[in-house]
């Protein structure tokens, strides 16, 4: 397997291009250099976002929005190098968020017939006679 070419942040920062013939969008996500050009109109939050993390280290705007494993498994088909290790920042990759993870809730209790059916019909009866009381 090559070596992976070794890119500076300045030189990710001069892939900002964002309209024209010229156009190239480079990021940085956990110090590897990817050109996500050809996926900006495909990216289902749009290009907008992908433009704004354009020539940046992204790492924590990705995490933040909790991508797939899917979307990570993605990364690698525009993979184009790691960033020289001076402008490193050592994040690391997380991984997908499990979002079942957090606390869970205890079942309800089973409820009887007198608060499924005795008590709404009483609201109800009760509302028919105010009702009929104003009403008449």
């Amino acid at each position: 397997m090559a070596e992976a070419k070794v890119y500076r942040l300045e030189d990710v920062k001069a892939h900002n291009i964002s309209k024209g013939e010229k156009k190239s969008i480079w990021t940085v996500i956990h110090d590897k250099v990817y050109d996500i050009t050809p996926f900006l109109d495909e990216h289902p939050g749009g290009e907008e976002i992908l433009i704004e993390n354009a020539g940046l280290d992204a790492s924590e705007n990705f995490e933040d929005v909790g991508h797939s494993s899917d979307a990570r498994e993605m990364l690698n088909d525009y993979y184009i190098g790691e960033l020289h290790e001076d402008d490193k920042t050592g994040s690391t990759d997380a991984g997908p968020k499990s979002w079942g993870s957090g606390p869970t809730v205890a079942p309800a209790q089973e409820s009887s017939w007198i608060s499924n059916y005795l008590v709404p019909m009483t609201i109800a009866a009760a509302v028919a006679v105010a009702y009929r009381y104003v009403f008449s």
